[in-house]
């Protein structure tokens, strides 16, 4: 009998979740993986602080899904969410999914691929199953996957997201190489620091090559996304991309070269 319809279970993967004010995207992820019949040694929601309808939700769920949930009195950042659901998680792997994305038929494979892939391999730091667009630099590994290359030099700025936090499997202390995220700063700008640290710390990662794959990022009208980007950033006006690409790739080049890295504590 085919595995998949056995039910599959990660012993030692924790599955974290970050939410915020998203209880029936929440509910649809959770319910994605009941439908595919994975399940994790734990699963902890990392609630940033959600309005009271949202929270009530998030109770009621956590009787029928049992997850532990982290909650929070006041809204932290993202920063904040994300360091105290990792401090959170007690197995060796942590599966980082955001509540606005649903499980694929395909992850399946791919996540037991990348589990074994991080075993076999103990400088291997994390296993990145999504994205918007390709990796610039990558090198064919296996099994769908490629390795993501670390160009300090490189001239293509999108070099910068070697590191996302878009759905991968990491090792749960992520932190003791890479650095805590930093709070009390805009999501962007928190998970642009992340990156940094994670290209000057010669992060060693994999990339799923069809990674429109395995996850579906849903924004309903009813629950939309609460990350908020300036109009600049968003632009898609030609003398505005020009003026902007320049910018990011001398600033991204310096950053990569001069600031530093996040503090371990």
């Amino acid at each position: 009998m085919n595995n998949q319809y056995m039910g599959t279970h990660f012993a030692d993967i924790t599955l974290l979740v970050t939410h915020y004010n998203r209880s029936a995207s929440l509910e649809n992820l959770l319910e994605s993986f009941v439908a595919r019949n994975l399940s994790f040694a734990d699963i902890v929601v990392s609630d940033d602080g959600s309005q009271h309808s949202h929270f009530s939700r998030l109770q009621e769920l956590q009787e029928k899904y049992h997850f532990r949930l982290v909650p929070a009195v006041t809204n932290g950042g993202l920063g904040k969410n994300l360091n105290k659901g990792q401090d959170a998680a007690t197995t060796l792997y942590t599966l980082y999914v955001q509540e606005d994305f649903e499980a694929t038929d395909k992850l399946r494979d791919a996540l037991v691929a990348a589990h074994t892939f991080m075993e076999d391999d103990k400088d291997l730091d994390y296993v990145r199953f999504y994205a918007y667009i390709p990796y610039p630099y990558l090198k064919k590994f296996k099994h769908g996957f490629s390795k993501i290359e670390i160009r300090n030099l490189g001239r293509n700025y999108r070099k910068i997201y070697a590191y996302s936090d878009h759905p991968h499997l990491r090792r749960s202390n992520f932190f003791e190489k890479f650095g805590r995220y930093p709070e009390g700063l805009k999501g962007d700008l928190t998970e642009y620091k992340m990156c940094i640290s994670f290209l000057q710390n010669k992060g060693n990662g994999l990339f799923y090559d069809q990674f429109s794959e395995l996850f579906v990022q849903k924004n309903s009208a009813a629950e939309p996304s609460t990350m908020t980007r300036s109009n600049i950033r968003q632009s898609d006006n030609f003398f505005i991309s020009i003026v902007r690409d320049i910018y990011r790739q001398f600033k991204y080049n310096y950053d990569i070269l001069f600031m530093k890295s996040l503090k371990r504590h």
